[in-house]
């Protein structure tokens, strides 16, 4: 399809990260904002006037059939992504923008990914930190070769599974090339947060194996370590690669560093909104010009890490390795509901009492 001057958007769920993307969307001089929708007439009063958008309503599929968007972008809970995705390919959207997880479950996730498949619609996930320059520098270490033969990479984060494990994994993935992961091996233990909006074990910690060699080291929720160098609670996450000559990790909330051969280097760089949501929008554009500029983000991409983050649950679950890529669907929250034991997670450091008390 030939490509257009401007992409009609319709954008569902209007809280923080649904603001980001209108906001995102309407700066940018390759997309118009034509419809929003929140079941809170309030805060969707209130968009609609910031962004002056005309057609708006609390029923996504009516929203979305009235004004057939090119793009149909949600940012709601995490347990509408099966209906929402229905309603974007059914709506006639050509790219469906939407928050992680991709689900809750294999079970939801396959089916998304069937229906997605199906239709030929294409799919973002939003995993926008990888548009950070602290970020970017750490992938430029890496494929520099100065840290020689990678042989691990890694990633901590002190919030939940549902929240957090999805970034983790991508970035990993990111920096090992996009490997293909071919098992994994897990072990979860709290049972508070499967309770939550973004039901999850209070902690779970796994490796990862690569069909390139190399291993992923994760961990995920109360038990994961500390990351002094930065204060605020839901940035204390660390991303890194590690080779036979050194390692570079960057830090969510604060910068990058890097030890090779040659010596020591850090440098700035924090998670900021306003500066990774704009190339973010903007290379949706692109790939809806040409089939050929694909998405860093896309569903298939995001999917693999899915598998990964799913696989971890199944482990901990059933206890033992998961084969890579799954090929049958269960609720895994299920089965972490019926068998984690009842006894309280221990905590990584004081600070994580307010949140897995």
């Amino acid at each position: 399809m030939a490509a257009q001057d401007k992409y009609r958007v319709v954008v569902v769920g209007l809280g923080k990260r649904g603001m980001h993307h209108a906001q995102a969307f309407h700066t940018d001089g390759r997309f118009e904002l034509v419809g929003l929708c929140d079941v809170d007439v309030g805060r969707l009063e209130a968009a609609a006037d910031k962004f002056g958008v005309q057609v708006k309503g609390t029923d996504a599929a009516e929203v979305a059939h009235r004004v057939r968007p090119d793009v149909f972008c949600f940012c709601t809970l995490p347990n509408l992504r099966e209906p929402m995705v229905r309603i974007g390919i059914e709506s006639g959207a050509r790219l469906i923008a939407m928050e992680k997880p991709v689900a809750l479950t294999s079970a939801e996730g396959m089916r998304i990914k069937q229906m997605l498949d199906r239709s030929g619609v294409k799919a973002v996930v939003s995993h926008q930190h990888r548009y950070g320059e602290h970020y970017r520098k750490v992938k430029e270490v890496i494929d520099s070769g100065v840290l020689g033969r990678i042989h691990t990479v890694y990633g901590t984060a002190t919030g939940w599974l549902m929240h957090m494990l999805s970034h983790l994994v991508d970035y990993m993935r990111w920096y090992n090339g996009e490997a293909e992961a071919e098992w994994v091996i897990a072990q979860a233990a709290g049972r508070g947060k499967l309770e939550d909006v973004h039901p999850s074990p209070d902690y779970i910690a796994g490796f990862i194996h690569f069909a390139n060699g190399v291993h992923g080291v994760v961990e995920c929720g109360a038990g994961a370590p500390d990351v002094p160098e930065v204060s605020y609670w839901w940035r204390k996450c660390r991303i890194g690669a590690q080779g036979t000559d050194g390692f570079a990790e960057v830090l969510t909330g604060g910068g990058w560093r890097a030890v090779t051969k040659s010596g020591a280097w850090t440098g700035g760089g924090a998670m900021n909104y306003d500066l990774d949501m704009p190339p973010y929008i903007r290379q949706i554009a692109e790939w809806l010009d040409d089939d050929n500029k694909i998405h860093p983000c896309n569903f298939d991409s995001a999917y693999k890490g899915f598998e990964v983050m799913m696989a971890m649950c199944r482990s901990a679950a059933a206890r033992g390795q998961v084969p890579l890529p799954l090929t049958e669907g269960c609720d895994e929250l299920a089965l972490l509901r019926e068998r984690l034991p009842e006894r309280k997670v221990l905590l990584s450091m004081p600070e994580n009492v307010r949140e897995y008390a």
